[in-house]
């Protein structure tokens, strides 16, 4: 494998690994940058976010890995039980909207054999170095897109010819960029699949499809949980 190979790998890694965080934690966007602003652990900054989430962002700064190391550390400290510093716990009381995130979930990004990442090792994650841990990777392979298309369609359409639920699919499906629709509908109708990269990024929008059509009753499922269930109707 090529430099150009093992970093685009890498940047996909890195994606997986954000969302799956993200995921895991129920956490938006704003959670980790107020965690490092709040502690004086580095800038970063939402878009930032978001953006290596999308695999968006080729050149992070070094500060980003060192807030993203920084908070991850923090996060495991909390949870093996290390008393906060007046510091810290006043900090974190001045914002009681990140406080209750981190009361509701805290998941730390450990390694396979119990250690903690850092910002060394998430910048080796990003660059294609070092493996994401097991349970953090949600990527789809290009070889089981066509198949996890198929069944996603068959998870919507609920049994029923395509003609017969497109206008209420359609509906459910909240995204308005013609292009993204057309394509939407062309895989529901089974006139192509997605790529592995187009339904990795479908994905949010395709959970909330599924509640607005009624096919998940338990609430909002999560990416990891989407996907399970997509790769047992495959």
């Amino acid at each position: 494998m090529g430099y150009r190979e093992q970093l685009e790998a890498g940047h996909g890694a890195f994606a997986a690994l954000v969302r799956a965080w993200h995921e895991r934690n129920g956490w938006s966007h704003r959670v980790l940058p107020s965690l490092a602003e709040r502690l004086d652990l580095g800038r970063l900054h939402s878009s930032q976010l978001s953006n290596l989430r999308n695999r968006k962002l080729a050149s992070p700064g070094p500060e980003v890995f060192l807030a993203l190391g920084g908070c991850n550390r923090w996060l495991a400290a909390a949870q093996a039980g290390q008393q906060l510093s007046p510091q810290a716990a006043a900090a974190l009381a001045a914002d009681p909207e990140l406080l209750a995130a981190l009361n509701q979930s805290a998941v730390a990004l450990v390694g396979p054999e119990g250690s903690v990442l850092g910002a060394g090792e998430l910048l080796e994650i990003f660059v294609g170095l070092r493996a994401v841990p097991p349970g953090f990777d949600l990527r789809i392979s290009e070889q089981e897109a066509p198949v996890l298309s198929a069944a996603l369609a068959e998870l919507l359409a609920a049994g029923r010819p395509w003609r017969q639920c497109r206008d209420t699919v359609m509906a459910a499906y909240g995204v308005e960029k013609r292009q993204r629709r057309e394509r939407f509908a062309a895989v529901m109708a089974g006139l192509r699949d997605y790529s592995a990269a187009e339904l990795d990024a479908e994905l949010p929008d395709l959970q909330r499809t599924l509640v607005a059509v009624g096919l998940s009753p338990a609430g909002l499922p999560s990416a990891d949980q989407l996907l399970e269930q997509l790769r047992k109707a495959a």
